[in-house]
């Protein structure tokens, strides 16, 4: 199992917590701030999904004005921790 933080850039959410297991999934992934309950509902969705799926699907998600999002920041840091 790989424990992953990741800090955040260009969003609310500060930090992103979760854990990759011997399988590839994702588990208990956290944000720490932004929009609490969509965060909390997306970490819902993800959990024991597939780590390269869930970067696939949230790649490039943006957030109003912004080049990113805290779905697109999820993606960036499974993609840099996946082996």
């Amino acid at each position: 199992m790989k424990t992953v933080n990741y800090k955040t850039k260009g969003v609310c959410a500060s930090d992103i917590h979760f854990e990759i297991d011997d399988d590839g999934k994702i588990r208990n992934l956290a944000f720490t701030g932004g929009c609490n309950g969509n965060l909390k509902a997306i970490s819902r969705l993800c959990e024991g999904k597939d780590a390269k799926e869930i970067e696939a699907i949230l790649e490039g998600n943006t957030c109003g004005f912004k080049s990113t999002s805290c779905a697109d920041q999820l993606s960036k840091a499974i993609m840099a921790n996946l082996d």
